[in-house]
C-alpha cells in the first residue's frame, strides 16, 4: 500500500456530510408469492461513479444496521456504522470507488418495512407486512442497482447478515458481481444462533405494549426490544472482551438499582445499550429480520453447498474473513463456504484474524482488515481494467 494511502488512513479522513436518498418502485414480488406495492429503498452513496459505471461497491448491512454506513448527517456527531472502513484511503476507498449502502426491505430506516404505511389501510403495516427473506432483500437491492445504471458491481461486501446477502448476490446474480467480501458470516444459522434470536423475539412479543404488533399509535414495546438487544449484544462480544472492558467492576449505588445494591458495570452497559437501541429501531422490524436470518440457507433448493457455486463465473473472486474469538459466527461456518468455493476451483482467499473482540470485530478499527480489503479490491480492479484493455 502506498505512503499516500497510509497517510490517509492515519488521518482518519471521512466522506464528510452525507444525505439519505430513496427511490420508490411500483412493486416487488417476494419469494412467498406476495407482491409488495409500492416498495421504497433508502440508500446512501459515497464517492463517484467512473465513466463506465463499473467502480461501484455495494455494502450490505447487518441486523441492526441501515443505509447510513459512513459520514455524518447535518448537525449530528455520530458517524455511519462502518466509518472505520469507508472513506478516502480506507478499506473501501472512496477516492477510487463509488460505495453504495441501502437499508434492507423490512427495515425501519427509510425502506419499506412493518412501520411503513400500508396504502390499503392508511395505517402502519405492523405484522400485516409480508414475510421477507434474505433473497427478497437482495432482489430489492438489484432493483436499486439497475435504477442507478450500474451494469456490474466491482464488489458486494458485508459482515454478519451482510455477508449472507453478499453470497446470495453472487449466486443469484453472478453476471452482476466481480467479487465478494464476506466477513464474520455463515451459509446458514446454527441451532444456537436461531435460539438466541427466538429468545429476543419472545422478549418483544411478551411485552404488553407489543399488542399483537399494532403499537404504533401508543406505547411501543420498548422493554421487550431492549431485552432483545441486550441478549444480542452479549453474543457480539467475547469472554475476553467482557473481562477487559468490565471485569467485575461496580458502579456507584443508584436508587433505581434493583434491591438497592451496587450495579455491575456490565449490567449498566447492557441496560444502556438496550435503551439506546429502542430510540432507533422498530420492534416488528427486529422480528421480521431475525426470522429472515433464521430461515436463510444458501444451499436451500440448490443442492449441497459445493453444487451451489458450480455455475459461477471462473473469474469471480472471493475474500472470506472470520475472527478467532467470534462465537456467534465462529470460523468453521466461514470455512464451510471456503471449502465449497475451492472445491469448484474458484479464486478464494480466506483469512482468520486473531481478535479478542468477538463478532463485533468487523465493526472496529482494524488496520489489518483495512489493508486486506484495500489490496483485494485493488487487485480486482486491476484485473477488470486488464480485461477491458
Amino acid at each position: 500500500m502506498s505512503d499516500y494511502i497510509h497517510d490517509r488512513q492515519a488521518l482518519g479522513i471521512s466522506v464528510g456530510q452525507v444525505e439519505l436518498q430513496s427511490v420508490t418502485f411500483d412493486s416487488l414480488t417476494l419469494e412467498s408469492g406476495r407482491v409488495l406495492e409500492p416498495v421504497t429503498i433508502a440508500y446512501e452513496m459515497y464517492g463517484e461513479l467512473d465513466a463506465d459505471r463499473t467502480n461501484a461497491i455495494l455494502i450490505l448491512h447487518a441486523l441492526s444496521g441501515d443505509s447510513h454506513a459512513a459520514g455524518y448527517y447535518t448537525g449530528e456527531t455520530k458517524p455511519g456504522w462502518w466509518e472505520t472502513m469507508i472513506g478516502p484511503g480506507k478499506g473501501f476507498d472512496t477516492d477510487r470507488y463509488c460505495v453504495i449502502c441501502s437499508n434492507v426491505i423490512g427495515g425501519c430506516k427509510g425502506s419499506s418495512g412493518p412501520s411503513s404505511i400500508n396504502p390499503a389501510t392508511g395505517k402502519e403495516y405492523g405484522v400485516g407486512f409480508p414475510f421477507i427473506t434474505v433473497g427478497d432483500m437482495v432482489r430489492a437491492q438489484k432493483m436499486l442497482v439497475d435504477h442507478l445504471g450500474i451494469p456490474k458491481l466491482l464488489a458486494v461486501a458485508g459482515g454478519s447478515m451482510g455477508g449472507m446477502q453478499a453470497m446470495e448476490w453472487a449466486v443469484e446474480y453472478p453476471e452482476m458481481v466481480a467479487s465478494v467480501v464476506s466477513i464474520a458470516s455463515a451459509p446458514r444459522h446454527s441451532p444456537m444462533q436461531i435460539a438466541f434470536n427466538e429468545v429476543g423475539r419472545e422478549a418483544i412479543m411478551g411485552d404488553p405494549n407489543w399488542n399483537g404488533g399494532d403499537y404504533y399509535q401508543g406505547d411501543a414495546p420498548d422493554a421487550g426490544l431492549a431485552v432483545a438487544r441486550m441478549i444480542g449484544h452479549i453474543t457480539y462480544l467475547s469472554d475476553e472482551a467482557m473481562q477487559e472492558k468490565f471485569g467485575r467492576r461496580m458502579r456507584e449505588h443508584k436508587p433505581t438499582d434493583q434491591g438497592g445494591q451496587e450495579s455491575f458495570e456490565v449490567e449498566s452497559y447492557l441496560r444502556y445499550q438496550g435503551e439506546v437501541f429502542t430510540r432507533r429501531f422498530d420492534a416488528n422490524t427486529y422480528l421480521y429480520i431475525t426470522k429472515a436470518l433464521d430461515y436463510y440457507d444458501l444451499s436451500a433448493g440448490r443442492g449441497v453447498l459445493v453444487e451451489v457455486f458450480r455455475e459461477l463465473p471462473p473469474d469471480m473472486r472471493f475474500l472470506i474473513i472470520a475472527f478467532s474469538s467470534d462465537w456467534l459466527y465462529p470460523p468453521y461456518q466461514s470455512k464451510e463456504i471456503v471449502h465449497a468455493l475451492k472445491g469448484n476451483g474458484l479464486d478464494c482467499t480466506y483469512l482468520e484474524m486473531s481478535s479478542s473482540h468477538g463478532h463485533d470485530a468487523f465493526l472496529l478499527e482494524n488496520k489489518d482488515l483495512t489493508r486486506v480489503v484495500w489490496h483485494f479490491l485493488e487487485t480486482t480492479g486491476r484485473r477488470r481494467e486488464a480485461h477491458h484493455a
